[in-house]
Order: structure tokens, then C-alpha cells, then sequence
């Protein structure tokens, strides 16, 4: 596996990856697939922001991608980051979902940010336990806030302090 960071020519495959999330999990809360207009603002964003793109890279093919942004808009959340993971189907267990996040904790680290955060899906335990593996802890739970595949979802926020 190569970590590296990403270019336009893996929005194809980091699309892919996150209409699949929408598709078929509770990863993010939403039912409506996007399109690659979408990801390529998305992108640029990202590149205006500052912010890090990862993909980490098997054999030729994005097997996933990481990435964080300002966790909140409001000037004084401007040190907060929150991280995003994504892998590919056949790419989980593997390890390289920890390798994206150690590599966005050591780019939040050097680049001032003070804590990161995840929400993740209360019952997301394999993401959940990857987060507290790199010194997350869980800082709240949010009780059915959120709804998908008709049930009703709790949103656990785990974070970790940076500097």
C-alpha cells in the first residue's frame, strides 16, 4: 500500500467509494448519491482550505481516501478539525484505514490544529475502535438524530487533542 496524497485523476475512484458509503451504509447520512461536480468542488475546497486529500494506493487503485476539514464555520471552532475515512469494498481490515488516520493526525499536528473529532455512527464499532486505537476518546453521544434505512441513528463523537 502507498499513502500518498490525492490529484484530480482519483475523483473517479474516491466517487465511487463515497456514493457506495451513501448507498450501502450508515457512514453518511444522506440517500442521495452524488455527482463528480460535487467531489471536484469538494476538491478544490480542500486544496483552498489547506486541508489534505489522502488516498492510499493498492496495486494501482484507490483502496481509499482520508481527509479532515474545519469541524464548524464559527471563527472560534477554527483550530477543530474533524477527519473523514473511506475505504473501498475488499479494502477493510487491512490496516489502512489506520494508516490514513495517523497520517491526518500528524498533518493536523504540524499544522497547528488542537483537537480532531469524529462523528461516527454509534454502531460503527470497527471505526469507532480504529479512533480509539489513536488516542480517541468518546466525548458524547447524540441519541437518534439521525434517520437512514428506516431506523433511527445515534451519533457518537469521539475526539483526541492534538497539541
Amino acid at each position: 500500500m502507498r499513502l500518498r496524497d490525492a490529484e484530480e485523476r482519483d475523483l473517479d475512484a474516491i466517487l465511487a467509494i463515497h456514493n457506495r458509503a451513501i448507498r450501502e451504509s450508515t457512514a453518511l447520512w444522506t440517500d442521495d448519491e452524488v455527482p463528480r461536480a460535487d467531489r471536484e468542488e469538494w476538491f478544490a475546497r480542500q486544496a483552498e482550505d489547506g486541508s489534505p486529500i489522502l488516498v492510499a494506493e493498492v496495486d494501482g487503485d484507490v483502496a481509499g481516501y482520508a481527509s479532515y476539514a474545519q469541524w464548524r464555520s464559527k471563527h472560534g471552532y477554527r483550530f477543530s478539525v474533524e477527519d473523514s475515512i473511506y475505504l473501498a469494498d475488499g479494502h477493510r481490515g487491512r490496516g489502512y484505514g489506520r494508516v490514513l488516520l495517523t497520517e491526518l493526525i500528524d498533518r493536523a499536528t504540524a499544522a497547528g490544529h488542537h483537537v480532531m473529532l469524529a462523528d461516527i455512527e454509534a454502531g460503527n464499532v470497527a471505526s469507532i475502535g480504529l479512533h480509539e486505537s489513536l488516542g480517541f476518546v468518546r466525548s458524547g453521544l447524540l441519541p437518534q438524530i439521525g434517520f437512514k434505512f428506516g431506523r433511527w441513528l445515534d451519533l457518537a463523537i469521539l475526539t483526541r487533542t492534538l497539541a
